[in-house]
């Protein structure tokens, strides 16, 4: 493999077999100055080169522990996603000698907006729920990112329609913290609950799912 994009396509197929559902590339560049970035007030990242490949892993509602935060160790999901993120860096440093690492989750540690980099990717739009809605899997999606040394364009695919329109906005109604109450979703009244149970100290502690799990995208877009 020589010609970057003819890399970038193989790390995909790659990452599918091992183990994540969805995956996409963006050029880092992108990320810089991205949506939710400007919301926030700050930069999305300082990357002004390279590749970000964005991994995706289903979390069935059938196995809800994927998400269950533990002090110092994040979630099992995440753990999956980092080791998969790591063996895609091992493989592309060994097939095609190009500079690779995984990207740490968290915004504070060096993350980057993953909701905004599976879009840019062309794996979903945000719903109303501000979850990425992905065809096939809803917002049943957990992301993760990994740099590469390689230059990539953006992908050419078809817009994907917001499905959100005719459902009545269930997940507004479902949240239990009135996340949507103001008409946009607030990140401090979603994140309340988790963190009064982080604050409990028993070291573990359950994402909230109800606006996710009421959403009926998951039944295809």
């Amino acid at each position: 493999m020589n010609g970057d994009q003819e890399i970038i396509c193989a790390a995909l197929e790659k990452a599918l077999e091992l183990g994540v559902d969805v995956a996409g590339a963006v050029p880092a560049a992108r990320l810089i100055n991205c949506p939710s970035a400007i919301a926030d007030g700050h930069q999305g990242s300082d990357r002004d080169r390279g590749t970000y490949i964005i991994l995706g892993l289903f979390h069935d509602p059938a196995d809800p522990d994927l998400d269950l935060w533990e002090e110092g160790r994040g979630t099992p999901g995440d753990r999956i996603l980092g080791e998969i993120g790591r063996s895609l860096c091992r493989w592309l440093a060994e097939t095609s000698g190009r500079e690779a690492y995984t990207i740490p989750y968290r915004l504070e540690d060096g993350g980057i907006y993953l909701k905004d980099a599976a879009c840019m990717a062309g794996i979903g739009i945000i719903g109303a729920n501000n979850l990425v809605l992905v065809p096939g899997f809803g917002p049943r999606i957990r992301f993760r990112a990994v740099w590469v040394d390689l230059k990539t364009h953006d992908p050419n695919l078809p817009p994907l329609v917001l499905p959100c329109a005719d459902c009545g906005k269930l997940c507004h109604h479902a949240c239990p913290m009135h996340s949507f109450s103001s008409g946009r979703y607030s990140r401090s009244r979603c994140m309340e609950r988790m963190n009064k149970d982080k604050e409990r100290g028993s070291g573990q502690a359950d994402h909230c799912r109800a606006c996710e799990l009421a959403c009926p995208a998951w039944k295809g877009l």
